[in-house]
């Protein structure tokens, strides 16, 4: 069915992310001497992608590495937890934080335009 131009995509209410419950992809993922998360991610998800990389020799693979906030969180996307309980783990551990609430959705909504989430 083809999609209508004409809807605007609608972002979620503050009520319906509390709601949901983030699962993390299949990744390869570790936590650094830090306690940070560093994920390997694909380059690219063609066959022309990877044979180029492996024409060049090069990795097919990129680490991505999150910061204090996206380390938590990500560790909190077991499908289980509801956005609203990783925004309290996220206050927990990080009282002196701003705008939590704010990166949290921010950060969840990326996550899941990249696929590296679902809910």
């Amino acid at each position: 069915m083809p999609i209508d131009k004409s809807e605007k995509y609608r972002l979620p209410t503050r009520e319906e992310m509390l709601s949901y419950n983030p699962q993390r992809g299949d990744f390869e993922w570790s936590v650094n001497s830090e306690g940070l998360i560093e994920m390997r991610v694909q380059k690219f998800k063609s066959k022309t992608g990877n044979s180029l990389c492996k024409l060049m020799k090069k990795d097919p693979y990129f680490t991505a590495k999150f910061d204090r906030v996206g380390s938590i969180v990500w560790k909190n996307c077991d499908g289980k937890k509801t956005v609203s309980d990783i925004l309290k783990i996220l206050k927990k551990e990080l009282p002196n934080e701003k705008n939590l609430d704010q990166r949290l959705f921010l950060f969840i909504q990326q996550l899941s335009n990249l696929n590296y989430i679902i809910y």
